[in-house]
């Protein structure tokens, strides 16, 4: 019963819900997630830590990042249609994912341009 309490506590929080919106695309990194809500990282991270805690949310380290992907429990599966896919509004998340996407292309550019350091970036830099 405590672990129920515990999973409708996370999704009680409109933030929290936006979070496991985003993931439902894919694993993300807090930086991405951060981008994706036009928040502050400790913020970010205090959500992330109640979906981690409720067992909504795994976590997997790569080097100095750390990467969140949705649990594959198959009950959060079942709360996840019914509470998110149904309830949240649609544009605050189209709006995140707007910023989401705009984010990943701008981090790829930036990880092209190191990568190419004796040649012209397409960026212009």
């Amino acid at each position: 019963m405590n672990d129920l309490v515990m999973i409708f506590k996370a999704l009680s929080d409109e933030t929290r819900l936006r979070i496991i919106k985003l993931l439902a695309q894919g694993e993300l990194c807090v930086c991405d997630i951060t981008a994706a809500l036009d928040m502050v990282q400790p913020k970010v991270s205090f959500h992330l830590s109640a979906l981690k805690e409720a067992g909504l949310i795994k976590d997997r380290k790569s080097g100095k990042w750390i990467h969140y992907s949705l649990s594959d429990a198959e009950l959060f599966r079942r709360m996840l249609m019914v509470s998110v896919c149904e309830k949240a509004d649609g544009a605050v998340i189209a709006d995140d994912r707007k910023r989401l996407t705009s984010y990943l292309k701008k981090k790829k550019a930036d990880s092209e341009c190191e990568t190419t350091k004796n040649k012209v970036c397409a960026c212009g830099a």
